[in-house]
């Protein structure tokens, strides 16, 4: 069954040295080399010295690339030897085959060179399924520990450097990552987003000449103090995107713009007195029962029959029963916590009308609003309120406003880049709204500022943004691109920016979300 091919020695080991293939043995599904080292000494390790001493010997089991299909074991023996040198702790010490065997290595050099070249490729998960397909099957978890173990690559200070944060934990813990905007290639991660820390790192780099990142405090201020002699460069997304917020926030304040002013109605709607009175709807389960008993009750009462006899009939107490005959009408028996109390909705109630008005019924988007201009309270007297008051009332006659967020997307879209029928929409709500107007103008007036890479154009935008009354947010934002203004210049005129560091963030979390957590080692990650 098995059969014995030395011829297969030069092709397994065919540039290994002092190795002495004795037999190779071939099953079904296995390989079995048997050899052993012929070297005549062998270095300790601890001190570097060569013995020749030899104190025993054993066998190892490495694990060699697949051949023909089928999985190699290696049964290789190798000897420990005495070391010669008395000051060395190691008594004793196990010999290496170079280019074969290393310490505590359970595969060929050649395998886990092949291993770490493929999963630095693939990454761990694609290459872990591939490895039982080759007849060598690793886990994941072990390609990541062989890539980690590797040696740093050789330090160049970089001259372009893109700074940015990363989530270890979102929302608790941050890192920053730093990448060589010219080669694309990561440099190094930092265990925190402090200003102290990116200062530090950028002090031991006096080559650096530009930095690129966004607008954050800390990463301004550790660029500042660790590389004075850079240029720093503020992302053009990160603008636009700041940008983009702004004008939402504009839109929004104008979104009684948004939808024609409706027509009034000739003749007002009329509603019955009663019903308009009574602090209880029609449809009301305690007001309709209330009004059954009343009616009930009255024509016992106008028949003939006595307090007692109605109140024996219908199964009521005496007082109940002269409560009610003394009622008028049911509506004043509707006493209690609904009449004529004052709650801290009114003074919202005058807003939530209007809003209605304007066509927002959603009920929890009016609570939103109150709750950001005060209104101390939940959700369910918002909610009461409009189920019992507002529900009622008639809706402006037209088609559905456009939301804010839709005329935000086609005020920063390039008005030929727009769909067929969304210019037309633009162009309707521009002509009830001059503010909105001016808003189109300076936001198409940043967009060619950061196309076109115009940077000295800015300081005169910012001064005629920052005296606009009607767009508030607008001109906050261009207070904050003041405070900032050298690295927006920059990052409005020059061609870099920190898209290459977004990419290898956004890679980052596809690492972590794989692995489950990810806290990778300054200088030594490589995935």
């Amino acid at each position: 069954m098995n059969e014995v091919r030395p011829q297969l020695a030069e092709l397994l080991f065919p540039s290994l040295q002092n190795v002495l293939v004795e037999s190779v043995e071939v099953t079904d599904r296995v390989v079995r080399v048997e050899a052993l080292s012929t070297a005549r000494q062998a270095t300790c390790p601890g001190c570097e010295r060569p013995s020749g001493r030899i104190h025993g010997s054993y066998l190892r089991f490495p694990h060699d690339l697949p051949t023909a299909g089928k999985s190699v074991v290696v049964a290789l023996r190798v000897r420990r030897f005495v070391c010669a040198e008395a000051s060395c702790p190691r008594k004793t010490f196990a010999e290496q085959v170079p280019g074969l065997t290393r310490r505590f290595g359970r595969r060929t050099e050649r395998l886990r060179s092949t291993l770490i070249s493929v999963g630095l490729a693939l990454a761990g998960r694609a290459w872990a399924r591939m490895t039982d397909i080759f007849g060598t099957p690793v886990s994941r978890n072990t390609l990541l520990r062989l890539i980690a173990s590797l040696p740093d690559p050789p330090t160049v200070t970089p001259r372009v450097v893109g700074v940015d944060e990363y989530a270890q934990r979102k929302g608790r813990i941050y890192g920053t990552v730093l990448i060589d905007v010219e080669t694309r290639r990561p440099i190094d991660l930092l265990p925190d987003r402090q200003a102290d820390t990116l200062a530090a790192w950028l002090a031991e780099r006096p080559g650096i000449e530009i930095v690129c990142r966004d607008r954050a405090p800390f990463f301004a201020d550790g660029a500042t103090r660790g590389a004075p002699q850079a240029l720093q460069v503020a992302d053009r997304w990160h603008l636009w995107h700041n940008l983009g917020e702004a004008a939402e926030k504009c839109v929004y304040r104008h979104r009684g713009c948004l939808r024609p002013t409706p027509e009034q109605p000739e003749e007002p709607r009329e509603e019955p007195e009663s019903a308009t009175s009574s602090p209880w709807p029609t449809g009301h389960r305690f007001a309709e029962r209330t009004r059954a008993k009343h009616a009930t009750i009255h024509a016992l009462l106008a028949a003939g029959h006595s307090k007692r006899s109605v109140a024996r009939q219908l199964g009521m107490t005496g007082n109940t029963i002269l409560r009610f005959a003394r009622a008028a009408t049911p509506e004043e028996l509707f006493t209690g916590q609904w009449q004529n109390r004052a709650t801290r909705l009114d003074a919202y109630k005058p807003y939530l009308d209007q809003r209605w008005q304007e066509g927002c019924t959603n009920a929890w988007k009016l609570w939103e609003e109150i709750k950001e201009q005060g209104y101390p309270r939940g959700y369910a007297g918002v909610r009461d309120y409009v189920s019992r008051n507002l529900r009622g009332k008639p809706q402006p006659i037209g088609p559905r406003p456009p939301s804010a967020r839709a005329v935000t997307r086609w005020i920063l879209t390039h008005p030929d880049a727009l769909p067929e029928g969304d210019p037309i929409q633009l162009k309707a709500v521009l002509a009830n709204c001059p503010e909105l107007t001016a808003l189109v103008d300076y936001v198409r007036s940043f967009a060619h500022m950061v196309t076109e890479l115009q940077g000295d154009r800015l300081p005169e935008w910012i001064a005629s943004a920052r005296t606009t009354t009607d767009l508030p947010s607008l001109s906050r934002f261009a207070q904050h691109l003041e405070r900032d203004l050298d690295a927006v210049i920059a990052g409005l005129t020059l061609p870099w920016s920190s898209g290459v560091v977004e990419g290898h963030v956004n890679r980052i979390k596809m690492l972590s979300s794989s692995r489950g957590h990810f806290s990778p080692r300054p200088s030594q990650n490589r995935t």
